[in-house]
């Protein structure tokens, strides 16, 4: 009965420690995600190289309209 018990805890500790692990890759991906500022800045580059040509340089710059102002608004909350 006690090696039940004491397999029933080490398995726990195991998913816990797993949990744990998974939550902390998790988030450090998420911290490494270039803002609407920073993208627009590296397409900004590629179209000046000539590597985006204006309609598609406009498209982009279109798509990250919206979250360029959420993440302005934002700063501005908390800035």
């Amino acid at each position: 009965m006690l090696f039940y018990l004491a397999l029933l805890v080490a398995m726990a500790l195991l998913v816990i420690t797993v949990y744990v692990i998974i939550r902390k890759t998790r988030s450090k991906t998420l911290q490494q995600e270039l803002t609407a500022s920073d993208l627009l800045s590296n397409f900004r580059e590629l179209h000046c190289r000539g590597e985006l040509s204006d309609a598609e340089f406009r498209t982009i710059k279109a798509t990250l309209a919206a979250r360029l102002q959420q993440e302005l608004k934002d700063n501005a909350k908390t800035g």
